[in-house]
């Protein structure tokens, strides 16, 4: 998948993208959809190999195959969007390997064409209506035009392991909840993930501020400091940020918020499917005091507290 000597740099704003294919048919007419995910998601990119059907499951998933000895649910991406594969085209499927949140994924894809990168500024939010023919914006992370004026759609496969139910929002009952006063600033795209972060912050007695990308998580402290003045790093007990996200993604967000004296004593603690050491290392290096994979209660219960309580020792 390349070399990581390519290193992309902390605070560019910039991602890389494995560019995929899917065909739909369409009113007998044959249309090539482009799409992305995120290269720092993929481990490999195969050959569609023999699978074990799984009874049971929901129709887009189509079995399961054993990879070096790793049991891989393979999910069929066109059923998953709801797209019309073409009978008459010849399609030479690949399957690309994914981890997110410690978890081995295959999506069948049409065709893999290559790497791109792209600044996360020139990815603007889905803002698209959904309707006949067009995919649900839930399903896109964001869109960016390409070559030819084409347009690639950066896909939220996140969603694919939350409707697989991998995500554990529910606590160990043994497991016990430490309480604060003050607000902490959640960052994420996903309506889905800011509810579930939001949802537990607020068990642990914050008052949470929501943003849905890094751009509009510095409007937020902005305004933030406008009322709260130089008590806002008092008062503000962490920020818990989505590393994905359009317009500005969460390591160009912290290197923002870190190089800022106004807001650079403020712990951000990073939350993301993308579960490879790399993005450990570009998270310390970005400023941030914590990096979790989403979503275990019990790992993100623990680590708020530890980062939180270390926080307010450092201000007394």
């Amino acid at each position: 998948m390349g070399s990581k000597n390519d290193v992309l740099q902390v605070g560019t704003n910039e991602l890389e993208l494995v560019d995929f294919r899917i065909f739909k048919e369409e009113n007998g007419k044959i249309y090539e959809g482009i799409y992305g995910i995120n290269v720092a998601k993929v481990r490999e990119i195969i050959k569609y190999p023999k699978l074990t059907e799984l009874p049971g499951v929901p129709d887009y998933i189509e079995g399961i195959f054993d990879l070096r000895g790793v049991v891989i649910p393979v999910v069929n991406l066109a059923k998953w969007m709801g797209i019309k594969t073409p009978e008459t085209k010849e399609i030479h499927p690949r399957v690309i390997i994914a981890e997110f949140n410690n978890i081995l994924i295959g999506f069948v894809v049409h065709e893999a064409k290559r790497i791109r990168r792209i600044s996360w500024s020139d990815i603007e939010p889905a803002s698209f209506s959904s309707g006949e023919g067009i995919l649900d914006k839930s399903k896109i992370t964001g869109v960016t035009r390409i070559e030819n004026d084409e347009v690639l759609l950066v896909l939220d496969l996140e969603s694919v392991v939350e409707d697989l139910g991998f995500y554990q929002p529910d606590v160990n009952s043994e497991v016990t909840i430490d309480r604060f006063n003050g607000m902490a600033m959640v960052l994420d795209d996903s309506l889905t993930a800011r509810k579930i972060v939001k949802d537990a912050l607020q068990k642990m007695g914050f008052n949470v501020i929501e943003a849905k990308d890094g751009q509009e998580g510095i409007e937020k402290l902005e305004e933030l400091y406008e009322h709260y003045g130089e008590n806002l790093k008092n008062d503000l007990k962490i920020i818990v940020s989505d590393v994905e996200m359009p317009r500005m993604d969460g390591f160009h967000f912290a290197a923002k918020v870190k190089e800022d004296p106004r807001f650079d004593e403020i712990p951000i603690v990073f939350n993301s499917s993308i579960s490879d050491h790399f993005s450990e290392e570009r998270g310390k290096e970005a400023g941030g005091e914590g990096y979790m994979v989403k979503f275990d209660a019990n790992v993100f219960y623990a680590e708020i507290a530890k980062i939180v309580r270390s926080h307010i020792k450092q201000d007394a």
